[in-house]
């Protein structure tokens, strides 16, 4: 495991939303959460009550917020866990190349409802009807049809995060997902950023994140709440 000073990577949530994705916020200066189109992540700007009641507040009425932090999270009152597991958060510095050539495309606005039904079939993570305007999403297609994507999550200071990483099981094993991934991280690490991404420590898909370039930054957990 590395042990790099990323302050920053800490608190990816807060980071992100005060900083390069403030566009796609909703809160204040004690709270801020991604709009409910767009994902469920959101934090508190401490521990202090009144912080953590505005980070209660950004709850949706039946819906759910999630947490990605070091250590146990602090609830609010007035809520309770729906889930809580370990993150392996890993970190590229450099990207290893080795993916054969495959014919990807940008996507936009007019592919969100093929996004949002690529995701809700393979479940690469929350995904919402705007979840790609966080940005950088491309894809493969086969006779019109997406059958891959990724695309980028949380943009903290210096760093990128790579997600949404998916291919439709009728066409795994044909390199689609590093392909793709190469493609994403290729043109952030050229313009002077590292790259970054989070996964369960079981997903078989570390082994792909490992061969191309990403080493362990330390654990994190994440943990989804609703109103109690």
């Amino acid at each position: 495991m590395t042990n790099m000073p990323f302050t920053p990577l800490d608190r990816p949530i807060w980071h992100s939303l005060t900083g390069r994705q403030s566009a796609l916020a909703t809160g204040d200066t004690r709270a801020v959460r991604f709009r409910p189109d767009v994902n469920l992540f959101g934090e508190a700007a401490d521990g202090s009550p009144e912080a953590l009641a505005a980070l209660a507040a950004l709850i949706t009425e039946g819906g759910t917020l999630g947490l990605i932090g070091v250590g146990p999270a602090v609830l609010p009152s007035g809520t309770t866990i729906v889930s809580e597991r370990r993150l392996d958060q890993m970190v590229a510095t450099r990207l290893h190349r080795a993916a054969r050539a495959v014919d990807i495309v940008r996507l936009g606005d007019e592919d969100a409802p093929e996004m949002l039904a690529l995701a809700t079939l393979t479940a690469p993570g929350p995904f919402f009807a705007a979840t790609h305007l966080q940005g950088g999403y491309i894809g493969v297609r086969r006779a019109g049809r997406l059958v891959a994507m990724a695309g980028e999550r949380m943009k903290v200071p210096g760093f990128s995060e790579v997600s949404a990483v998916c291919t439709h099981p009728d066409f795994r094993g044909q390199g689609f997902a590093r392909a793709l991934m190469e493609a994403v991280i290729a043109p952030l690490i050229a313009g002077g950023e590292r790259v970054f991404l989070h996964s369960y420590a079981d997903n078989p898909a570390v082994a792909l994140y490992r061969a191309l370039g990403f080493e362990t930054r330390r654990e994190m957990t994440y943990t989804v709440i609703a109103r109690a």
